[in-house]
């Protein structure tokens, strides 16, 4: 049987995410009993599979070990939080940067800078200080969480891209390009559009 590219880490990183987790949604739930307000629609929160670990490994040309998986990669958890508005985004956002044990360590707001493809999304890298100990020997190692943050219309459209992306031998590619390209810059109007009308609607 196969080693793990996690080596006997598999255990920790799924304690992480679903501690990360339980973060989140209590705060969440904190913020709607205070406000009224959802400010996260649903989270979804995974440790990468081990064919899905090899296979980044393998592309980025660095060797398939622990220390690779969970040190030079940095997305082995992953989540995605899904909001209602644009606010939330960034509300949550403020709210992760506030956990006491975690550091951020890359944050990219593809959102008021999107990709050249009208992809729109916020990702942060969090360093997350356990008291387990890390590949490198810390008692209280480091372990990396991704995070990516969008709005439905954000998220909807991310994954038509992504079937795009990973299907082969599409005939009209330019013109489904062009088409994806136009059709997120019209979701990303009316994620504005809502978000003004969420703020009227709570002005008073």
């Amino acid at each position: 049987m196969t080693d793990s590219i996690y080596g006997g880490y598999a255990n920790i990183l799924e304690e992480l995410r679903s501690m990360m987790e339980e973060r989140i949604n209590t705060y969440t739930k904190e913020v709607y009993q205070e406000t009224g307000l959802k400010i996260c629609e649903h989270l979804i929160a995974r440790v990468k599979s081990e064919d899905s670990m090899r296979e980044k490994c393998n592309r980025k040309g660095v060797p398939e070990t622990p220390e690779s998986a969970l040190k030079r990669m940095r997305d082995s958890i992953g989540i995605r939080i899904i909001c209602p508005f644009i606010d939330d985004i960034y509300e949550n956002v403020n709210r992760l940067r506030n956990f006491p044990d975690c550091e951020v360590v890359e944050e990219k707001d593809y959102i008021r800078h999107a990709k050249p493809n009208g992809y729109r999304s916020y990702h942060m890298i969090l360093e997350l200080e356990t008291n387990y100990p890390d590949i490198l020997g810390n008692p209280k190692g480091k372990f990396f969480v991704e995070i990516q943050l969008r709005t439905i219309a954000m998220d909807s459209w991310a994954a038509l891209e992504h079937q795009m992306k990973y299907k082969k031998h599409i005939e009209n590619q330019e013109l489904i390009v062009e088409e994806l390209k136009r059709c997120a810059d019209e979701l990303a109007s009316c994620d504005v559009s809502m978000q003004t009308i969420r703020n009227l609607i709570y002005q008073g």
